[in-house]
This record gives structure tokens, sequence and C-alpha cells, in this order.
């Protein structure tokens, strides 16, 4: 008769091949591979190919179903099926409108596209910096900050500036020296990725893979219409973040002159004006964060308050052919704002976690390698195990019940040799 390790664990290999080899455990979402050829969606599983990047890692699986309902895991447009046309002039390839306050997603083209963030991903950095980072404590900026490539809000060598104020740089600006600033303060750029990686996942943005803290393009970044929705969202539930993008402009601090360079001069401090257009046109608008690069395009998350509603919108992979990614935001959301609340295909409220339920293992019989004996195993292989241990109580009855016939048949038989004796 086999223990019933032995049994437990043969039934569990068996499991696992039934699961076809994939060791996947109950309870985590199915990713689809990456098709041989191209199909309708072109963009489902990774961004368009760069030709200056680096080889990257591996798309992140695609879950499914999707992520935030059916009906958005289509690379066209969904809406109500009784909602007006489209107003025209958005050009942009993906994009997401939804209600920041119940989570419904009123319409969306493309929203698990995997698109090139650009710098709309420093919301993510600003919601690790606001978790982690106190706003009053002051930091110094260094030469490698006021090196950094792409747009600079102007923090310069030996000037000092509150987190709170280098994240006024960050969102109002888009620095990406800003950008850089925080993240030596969080430990470093792969630390700081892997805490922003962290935090988009912990969201429900599976869609999203941070290569760089600003934005800038990089090997393996990658995002959605729906994982910049979730992020802004979140976001906006933080007052200091509302406070960031809301503010049409602010005095930032300058930096004093090189002690070593005579010809150097000291930098006054100056009037940091918001460049999210929106915020200065737009009734209602609450604030947002503008993002370009080559290979992004442009891309765009906005949001506005009308008759006692938040609604935001996401836009990426976006041309200039018509107006500026702002305006096109204007556009969507008056659309938007137009269809009674309530109206959804979609939501970006994540289902809460089920309870884990903790399977005792069978007690060993005789001490088992560390290896062999792990809570996976043991639910895995719960059922077998409970068969084998049904079956060994069995044995053992039948055993017994066959030792008492034994007894008993031998005192019959000494109780005749008895009686003839006599």
């Amino acid at each position: 008769m086999h223990s019933p390790r032995k049994v437990a664990a043969s039934a569990a290999c068996s499991l696992l091949v039934a699961l076809g080899g994939s060791g996947a455990l109950a309870g985590t979402a199915a990713a689809a591979p990456a098709p041989a050829t191209a199909d309708h969606c072109p963009l489902r599983y990774a961004p368009a190919a760069n030709p200056v990047d680096t080889p990257g890692p591996e798309p992140l699986p695609v879950p499914n179903p999707p992520v935030g309902g059916d009906a958005l895991g289509s690379c066209d447009f969904v809406a109500a099926p009784d909602a007006p046309p489209l107003p025209g002039g958005v050009d942009a390839q993906g994009w997401m409108i939804s209600d920041v306050n119940t989570g419904e997603v009123i319409a969306a083209h493309d929203a698990h596209g995997r698109y090139r963030p650009a710098s709309v991903i420093k919301v993510l950095l600003a919601l690790v910096a606001l978790d982690e980072l106190d706003m009053n404590k002051t930091v110094v900026a260094l030469q490698e900050d006021e090196d950094i490539i792409g747009s600079r809000v102007g923090v310069g060598p030996h000037g000092t500036y509150s987190i709170h104020t280098v994240l006024q740089g960050l969102m109002m600006a888009s620095g990406n020296d800003t950008a850089n600033m925080l993240a030596r303060e969080m430990g470093g750029v792969p630390a700081t990725l892997d805490k922003m990686n962290a935090k988009a996942h912990s969201l429900g943005a599976l869609d999203t893979r941070a290569a760089t803290p600003s934005g800038l393009d990089g090997p393996g970044m990658s995002s959605s219409p729906y994982d910049m929705s979730l992020i802004f969202r979140a976001a906006l539930q933080n007052p200091t973040f509302r406070e960031l993008v809301s503010a049409p402009e602010v005095f930032f601090p300058g930096y004093p002159k090189d002690p070593n360079d005579p010809a150097d001069y000291d930098r006054p401090g100056f009037v940091l004006t918001n460049d999210n257009g929106m915020l200065y046109n737009y009734p209602g608008a609450i604030g947002g964060k503008t993002g370009f690069t080559d290979a992004a395009r442009h891309t765009y998350v906005g949001a506005a308050d009308r008759d006692g509603r938040t609604l935001q919108v996401t836009m990426m992979g976006g041309e200039l052919t018509s107006v500026r990614p702002w305006q096109q935001a204007t556009y969507l959301l008056d659309w938007a704002f137009a269809q009674p609340a309530g109206v959804s295909v979609g939501t970006l409220n994540q289902p809460e976690p089920e309870p884990a339920v903790e399977l005792a293992a069978l007690p060993p019989s005789n001490p088992a390698p560390a290896e062999t004996n792990t809570a996976a195993t043991a639910e895995l292989t719960e059922a077998a195990a409970q068969s084998s241990d049904t079956g060994v109580r069995a044995g053992v009855v039948t055993t017994g019940v066959g030792v008492v016939l034994a007894l008993l048949g031998a005192a019959w038989m000494q109780k005749r040799r008895h009686d003839h004796r006599g």
C-alpha cells in the first residue's frame, strides 16, 4: 500500500499535468499567449516597436478575461448601444472616459491596448512619492539633475527644495530633473521602478511596466488607457495630488552660483505655470498631466467636475492633426457629460480578493524533506490525501476484524482438544 504522502504527491503531479504543466494555482488570471502573427488588435500584447530601444523583457501577460469587463477587451469603439456619435477631432489611438466617483467606464477605444505612456507615467511616480516621502523634507539638487535629458523645470546644483516643491515641478512642468531627484530619494532608479510597478500591480494596472521614472522611452515600457485611468483615479483620491495638478501657477525657487566658477551667477526664483491648457480653458477642470515622446506620441490624462459628477479622460498614441490633446480631451468630456449618469460598459472597481482558506496538511508518519511538505502541495493534494487516509483507516479496521476472528478460532480449537481429552 502506498503511503498517504506518495498518493498525495502522485495526485499533485496528475493535477499539474491536467493543468497543462503551467503550475498555475487557482485564483490567478490566465494569460493569453502572444500570437505568431498580428491580429485585429495590433497593440494587444506590446507597444509598437521602437527601433532605438535595446532588447527588453518579454511583454506582460494579457489577462483573460479582460480587467474591468469583457467589453473592454475590444480594440474598437465601445459605448452604450444608444450613445450618440462621437465628436470629431479626436485622433488618439487609444482612449477611455470614466467616472472618478463610481468607477464606471462610459466609453473607450482600445482600452487595454499597450502604449508607451510618456510623461503621464509621472502620475504613478507621484503616487509612490506621496506614499513614501515627507512633503516637508528638504533635498539638494545635483549636477546630474540639471543634466537630465528631456523636459526640465529648472533645478540646479546646490539648490534646495522641499519634496512638495519637487512634486510641483514634476506635475506642473513635467520636470525630468525633478523625477530624477525623487528617484534618488526613494533609493535610486531601479528601486523606484520596482516601487512604481508594485504600486501599479496593486491597483490592478496589469498592462503597466515603468521602465523609467520620468516616462522617457525605455525597453519594456508599457501602459494602457485603462491602466492610466486606474492610476489617475487613485491619484485623485489624494488631496495633495489634487492640489498639485490644480495649481495654475506657483513660485519656484532658484539656486546659487557655482563657487568654483567665477563667471557663474545666482539663478533667481521664478513663477512656474501649469502646462495643462485644460486647466485654464475648461469650466470645472480639476487638472491633469501631459506627455510626449517620439515613440509614445502625445498622451494625456485629465479630469473635470460638472453637475455633481467627476469624469476623467485618458488618451494615448495621439497626434496633432487637429488640436492639442487637452482640447481633444474636452471634446470627449463634453460628450460624456451629456450621457445620463450610470451609463457603463465596464468598471475601474477591482473585485475584493477572496479570503485565503488555510488547509492543513496530513501529519506525516515519518519526517519528510522540507520541500515536499509545503502548503501548496497540501492544497493541491487535499482530496487525494483524504481519499488515501480513508483507505488506511479501512485497512486498519479490516485487519482488526481478521485478528479477532483468528483469536476466536484458536479458542474454539483449544476447547475441542480439551473436550476430546476428557
